[in-house]
């Protein structure tokens, strides 16, 4: 048979020549900026990547990217991708240090980054060592004439192109090079970095792309919610392009208005974001009365929907929503739910698509038999699974080469997964353990709960004990005699929270999950 590389490349080759004129759109605020076909995407891409290779970058060299879901951001993807550049995607709501150190780490050579996001940059700069040019993404980078404390020599994304833009050879490399780098979220601990090859994300989206699963076809208008520079955007700027969708950039703003205005305006048929995303597009189309008719998908990954939710989103945009589960080092797609099937009261997040194993295990690691109905330790294999995290000294796996995801889960007889928490997140109460996971998932049903957090606190006598905090609906009003009423008969009774805290808003990570890191160091702070 054909030797056939499985890299990054293909897809975006696949889609110009099968799908040229199947359009890429890209907003701001909820107003589409431009448009283009996947031909001319295509083109631009390629003869970036001469641009790239004229600064005298070669395979195995980093490109940092601090942006948000725009085309530039898009370009520069397959750019780098393309001749085995590694596309080092950076999160803009880290602070400046932990962005230096990941930068520091990685050895970017280049950092690419949104208009604005210059202010960032300003600070980020002088603490790079390594980085040799600076590319100034989208529009109003004619201010920019320097970095204070830098060495960097400064370009715009266009002016570049236009100077040093020319045609390359992509995929003259080994699939097993690496594509791209992620460092996780931080919610649960440091940024650790993640490592994709060409044929991990080749095959991810090939797993993404099953029926079952993301079941993205060429009729659709994908919206990619997920931010780029978390795994990838969820691997859909490889998975629409394979496909030959459309696709929707809705750039830096994700609040409910722009993304429910996009949705409309681009008649979008499939939609992907965390569950926080979508409570500020449920919140916009009931207050404004807005519908969207073309929506007929919503694909929610990240920490757990409330059920609350879920049933709102279902109901009043009138989509079936697809529940989910995996994280970074998974690239990220772990189970989801199929399409028609639909989610449980037990909020089962789907099953596994071909490629991806699991199994669950005791504290020790020992494999828990049976399987069904039990609540153990999650690991997985696979092959768009961590082996081992970025400069790490050894693998991140068990002796049977699974990955320990850090989760509680269990599964159902049809192979259903339900995350039952972070093992992370377990409060440990006079020697005894309650999951946060369990109480949040009741407290989220009350009607007027928009969100809710458990997290231990120091007790004397205790070690630790559980507080409940909750953010409620604009309007509504939910006393501590309710909240912790609602778990009466439903948990032990010393489950039960010793402090109720209202807070305006929790904090959330750049991925939308609630930070609990953040929001333990704020209780400390508060006692």
């Amino acid at each position: 048979m054909q030797a056939h590389a499985l890299t990054i490349d293909k897809f975006l080759d696949h889609a110009a020549k099968w799908s040229p004129s199947r359009e890429i759109v890209w907003s701001e605020a909820g107003i589409a900026q431009g448009r283009m076909g996947y031909a001319r995407l295509r083109d631009r891409s390629n003869r970036l990547s001469g641009a790239y290779k004229a600064l005298g970058l070669a395979v195995g060299d980093r490109v940092g990217t601090l942006a948000w879901n725009t085309q530039h951001h898009l370009e520069t993807y397959f750019a780098t991708m393309g001749v085995g550049l590694v596309c080092h995607t950076l999160n803009p709501r880290f602070t400046v240090a932990h962005l230096a150190a990941i930068v520091n780490e990685a050895g970017d050579r280049v950092l690419a980054v949104a208009s604005n996001l210059v202010p960032l940059l300003q600070e980020l700069a002088p603490l790079c060592a390594t980085v040799e040019h600076v590319v100034v993404m989208d529009e109003g980078t004619s201010e920019l004439r320097s970095l204070a404390g830098s060495k960097a020599k400064l370009w715009s994304h266009d002016a570049l192109l236009e100077s040093h833009g020319a045609p390359v050879a992509w995929g003259e490399f080994d699939e097993h090079a690496p594509a791209g780098l992620c460092y996780t979220s931080g919610t649960t601990g440091a940024p650790r970095g993640v490592l994709y090859t060409h044929r991990s994300n080749y095959l991810h989206t090939l797993r993404a792309l099953q029926a079952d699963s993301f079941g993205i076809t060429s009729k659709d208008v994908v919206l990619i919610g997920v931010p780029m520079f978390h795994a990838n955007g969820w691997g859909l700027p490889f998975a629409a392009p394979a496909a030959g969708a459309k696709m929707v950039l809705p750039g830096r703003h994700a609040d409910g208005a722009s993304l429910a205005a996009v949705i409309r305006e681009e008649s979008v048929t499939l939609a992907a974001g965390v569950h926080t995303l979508w409570l500020g597009v449920v919140d916009h189309v009931e207050s404004s009365g807005m519908e969207l008719p073309s929506l007929k998908r919503v694909l929610i990954g990240g920490s757990r929907c409330p059920e609350a939710l879920l049933r709102r989103i279902e109901k009043r945009l009138g989509v079936q929503v697809q529940t989910s589960w995996g994280m970074t080092e998974l690239s990220p797609m772990g189970t989801i739910t199929p399409p028609g099937e639909g989610w449980s009261e037990e909020q089962a997040s789907g099953r596994p698509s071909m490629g991806l194993d699991l199994k669950l295990t005791d504290a020790q690691g020992k494999e828990l038999a049976p399987q069904r109905g039990v609540v153990g330790h999650l690991k997985v294999k696979g092959a768009s699974v961590l082996d081992r995290y970025y400069k790490a000294d050894a693998d991140a796996l068990d002796e049977d080469g699974y990955f320990d995801t850090g989760d509680l889960a269990s599964l159902d007889e049809a192979g259903n997964l339900t995350i039952r928490g972070r093992s992370k997140d377990l409060i440990k109460s006079g020697g005894e353990w309650i999951n946060p996971a369990e109480i949040e998932d009741i407290v989220g049903r009350l009607p007027a709960v928009r969100l809710v957090a458990v997290v231990g606190i120091a007790d004397r006598k205790w070690t630790e004990r559980p507080a409940l905090v909750v953010e409620l609906h604009p309007g509504e009003s939910c006393g501590p005699d309710e909240l912790l009423g609602c778990l009466k008969g439903k948990v032990a009774s010393w489950w039960i929270p010793d402090r109720v805290i209202q807070m305006e808003s929790l904090p959330l990570a750049a991925t939308g999950k609630i930070d609990k890191n953040l929001l333990r160091t704020m209780l400390d702070a508060s006692d």
